[in-house]
């Protein structure tokens, strides 16, 4: 398979979530068949679900020449090799990667869903998002992620120093 650029938001708000991000973008990049191409800076944001930490967000552009299913099954085993326990939706997390785009891809099964089901409605992924892809367009709805940024309120996402 030729390579393709993906975007890949992550999150975490338990342990110490900065290093924790930096690190797991630097696993992800040592991966056979995925390059980091940009990231964002990193943000703060409020969390959503139970009382729980501020969350550390941030996304990234990836080449990566890995079909959707094989990048994710890497991006899970990366969670867990970062100590993420799955206990409760929305639960606090020491890492958690969403796989948000893959080319123009438009994918729905019951194992994986591209593009990211609720990524248009999140603040906290288009606001890093857009500033390292704000022209690409999300296939679903056809605009673009500098056209879906405009329509949540960013105000609780704030780009640490």
């Amino acid at each position: 398979m030729n390579s393709v650029f993906c975007a890949i938001a992550l999150g975490g708000n338990l342990g110490d979530p900065k290093t924790t991000l930096e690190s797991a973008l630097q696993v992800l990049s040592q991966k056979p068949g995925i390059t980091l191409v940009k990231r964002s800076q990193l943000y703060l944001t409020k969390a959503v679900g139970p009382p729980q930490p501020d969350y550390v967000n941030a996304c990234a552009v990836l080449s990566t020449s890995l079909p959707p299913q094989a990048l994710m099954a890497t991006l899970l085993a990366i969670e867990t090799q970062f100590g993420r326990v799955r206990r409760e939706k929305w639960g606090a997390r020491t890492l958690d990667l969403d796989l948000l785009l893959f080319d123009d891809v438009i994918l729905n099964t019951s194992a994986l869903q591209i593009p990211h089901p609720r990524m248009t409605e999140r603040a906290f992924v288009l606001a890093p998002l857009v500033e390292i892809a704000p022209d690409w367009v999300e296939p679903v709805s056809g605009r673009t992620v500098a056209d879906l940024v405009k329509t949540v309120d960013c105000s609780e996402v704030k780009k640490m120093g």
